[in-house]
C-alpha cells in the first residue's frame, strides 16, 4: 500500500467515521423519544382543562407576511376566526410587501376592525429592514398581551389552536414557549411535498418531542408557536444577526434558564413549498441561520451549567446541516480510490458501521409516521426514496450555506412563495429565481457521472452506492430546477401575449 493510497483511504474512512456520528445523533433522539415516552406532550398532562379557565389571559397574535397575495388573507381570517374571548384578543398583521399584498390586507384589517369590532392593526413597513426578526421586534412594544403568538403566512391554525395551546403556558411559569406540530395541507401534490412531509414529521413527531420530554434544549421552528412575552424581551428580543431568529431567540431564552415545550398532539396546518426552487431556498437559509447560531451561542452554551450531554446534543443539533461536508468529501474521495489498484482500508468495520447507522434517519421517518397514524402511516414512506434523492442532490447548496453560514452572521432573509389555491398553472418561484443558481448540482452530477464511469473501467463497483445516488439525487434537483424556470417563462409569456390581445 503506497502513501498516498494509505491518506486518500484513511481520510475516506474518516469522512464515513464523521457521518456515523451524526447518525448517533438520530439514535440518541429516538433512545430519547422512548426513554422519555411518559413525559410526552408533558406541558399539558398539569394543564387546567379549557372548561376551568375563568379569565383568559390577553394574548397578541403577529402575523409576518412578505409578498403572499395567494396565502395571506386565509391566515389573518383564519386569525380572526380564533375560538377566544375577543376582548383578550389582538391581531398584528405585520406586512413588507412590495406587491399587492398590501391592498388585499390594508382591506381586509379595515373590514374586520369596522364589522367585528376586532383588536387588529395593519402594520406597513418600507425598508423591510432586519426582515422577519425586525418586524417582529418593531411591533412587540405595540402589542398588548402577556403572551405572543406567531404564524407565517402560509399557515391556516383551527378555531380551537389557541385554547388547547394556551393552558400550558398557564401551568408552567418556567416556560418561554410551546411549539405545536406542523401538519400539511398539501402534502400529497408531488414528490417534493411527500418528501418534505417526511423528514417535518420525523422533525416534529420524533426530534421535538425528544427534546422536550427529556428536557433537552430545543428550537421554536418560527410558527405555530406561543412565546411568553417576558421571555422574549429578558432574553434581548429578536435579532436579526442570523437567518435563523426563531433558533437564536429559543437558544438564548433556554441558556438564561427558561423551557421550551412541545405538543405533538395540537396541529398547526401549513403548505409545503410545491417546487424544488422553494424548497431548495428553504433548506438554504435553514442551514446558514443554524450555523450562524452556533457560530453565534457555541461558546455561551460550552460555558453554561447544563449537563455535558446536553451541551454535546445542543451543539450537534445546531451544526447538523454540515453532516453534507462528510457526505460530499466521500464523493469527492471516491475517485481517486477508484483509480487506485489496491483497495485495502486501513480501519476494519467502519464501513459496516457507517452503513448501519445510516438508516437512523430512516427509522426515524418511519416511526414519526406509525406515531402519527398508526400502521396506515406506514403508507407514506414511498416517498422516502425521493427524500433521500432530493437531500443529496441540494447537498452542494446547502453545504455552501453552513460555510457562509460560519464565516458571516446577517444577510438575506431569501423567503419560500407558496402556491395556495392557485393550481398548477402557476409556480411558487422565488421572484429573483434563475437557473444559474443550480450550478453546483451541476458540478456534482458530472463529478458523480465520471466517478461512475471510472467505477465502471476499473471493476471497483463496491465504490459505485454513493455516486450513484449523487448521480441520480443532483441530477433530479438539477433538472428539475432547470424546468421550473423554463415552466416560469412560459408562463411569463402566456401572460404577457394575453395582455397584448386584450389591448389589442
Amino acid at each position: 500500500m503506497t502513501l498516498i493510497h494509505t491518506i486518500i483511504a484513511f481520510s475516506y474512512q474518516l469522512a464515513g467515521l464523521f457521518l456515523t456520528a451524526y447518525g448517533f445523533f438520530i439514535l440518541t433522539s429516538i433512545v430519547l423519544f422512548f426513554r422519555y415516552r411518559r413525559r410526552h406532550d408533558w406541558p399539558r398532562q398539569s394543564a387546567p382543562d379549557e372548561q376551568d379557565i375563568e379569565e383568559w389571559p390577553f394574548v397578541t397574535v403577529q402575523l409576518p407576511i412578505y409578498n403572499e397575495p395567494r396565502v395571506a388573507a386565509r391566515l389573518v381570517q383564519a386569525v380572526a376566526d380564533f375560538d377566544y374571548p375577543q376582548d383578550r384578543l389582538q391581531i398584528q398583521v405585520l406586512d413588507d410587501s412590495t406587491d399587492g399584498t398590501a391592498a388585499i390586507l390594508a382591506r381586509l384589517v379595515a373590514q374586520l376592525r369596522h364589522r367585528r369590532q376586532m383588536n387588529i392593526t395593519y402594520h406597513h413597513r418600507e425598508d423591510r429592514r432586519g426582515y422577519k426578526a425586525g418586524a417582529l421586534a418593531e411591533a412587540l412594544p405595540m402589542a398588548e398581551g402577556e403572551f405572543i403568538a406567531i404564524f407565517d403566512a402560509d399557515f391556516i391554525p383551527p378555531r380551537c389552536w389557541l385554547r388547547r395551546t394556551l393552558p400550558a403556558m398557564l401551568a408552567h411559569s418556567d416556560l418561554a414557549f410551546v411549539q405545536t406540530r406542523w401538519a400539511h395541507l398539501n402534502r400529497s401534490q408531488n414528490v417534493v411535498t411527500a418528501a418534505q412531509g417526511l423528514a417535518l414529521d420525523g422533525h416534529f413527531a420524533i426530534e421535538q418531542q425528544a427534546r422536550s420530554a427529556s428536557g433537552f434544549w430545543q428550537n421554536f421552528n418560527g410558527s405555530g408557536g406561543l412565546w411568553r412575552r417576558q421571555a422574549i424581551e429578558s432574553a434581548g428580543g429578536w435579532s436579526d444577526d442570523t437567518v435563523t431568529e426563531d433558533l437564536d431567540l429559543s437558544y438564548r431564552a433556554q441558556l438564561l434558564g427558561w423551557s421550551g415545550g412541545y405538543l405533538n398532539g395540537v396541529e398547526a396546518p401549513a403548505e409545503l413549498p410545491p417546487v424544488i426552487s422553494g424548497f431548495r431556498r428553504q433548506q438554504r437559509r435553514w442551514a446558514k441561520g443554524s450555523a450562524q447560531t452556533l457560530r453565534k451561542l457555541a461558546s455561551a452554551i460550552m460555558r453554561s451549567d447544563a449537563p455535558f450531554t446536553r451541551k454535546l446534543y445542543a451543539l450537534v443539533h445546531l451544526g447538523g446541516y454540515a453532516m453534507h461536508f462528510p457526505l460530499l468529501f466521500l464523493l469527492i474521495l471516491t475517485l481517486p480510490l477508484a483509480l487506485s489498484p489496491d483497495q485495502t482500508l486501513p480501519i476494519p468495520f467502519i464501513g459496516l458501521v457507517s452503513t448501519m447507522i445510516s438508516g437512523a434517519p430512516l427509522l426515524m421517518y418511519a416511526l414519526a409516521q406509525h406515531v402519527l397514524d398508526g400502521p396506515k402511516g406506514l403508507r407514506r414512506l414511498w416517498a422516502l426514496p425521493g427524500l433521500a434523492l432530493i437531500t443529496l442532490g441540494m447537498g452542494p447548496a446547502i453545504a455552501r450555506a453552513v460555510w457562509e453560514g460560519l464565516r458571516r452572521p446577517g444577510g438575506a432573509f431569501e423567503r419560500t412563495p407558496k402556491q395556495g389555491g392557485s393550481g398548477s398553472h402557476w409556480l411558487a418561484l422565488p421572484e429573483d429565481a434563475h437557473w444559474r443558481e443550480f450550478w453546483p448540482e451541476l458540478l456534482v452530477f458530472l463529478y458523480a457521472a465520471v466517478t461512475l464511469l471510472v467505477i465502471a473501467a476499473t471493476n471497483h463497483w463496491h465504490l459505485a452506492p454513493l455516486p450513484i445516488l449523487y448521480a441520480l439525487g443532483s441530477g433530479f434537483v438539477w433538472l428539475q430546477g432547470v424546468n421550473e424556470q423554463a415552466q416560469a417563462r412560459m408562463n411569463m409569456k402566456r401572460t404577457a401575449k394575453k395582455v397584448l390581445d386584450i389591448g389589442y
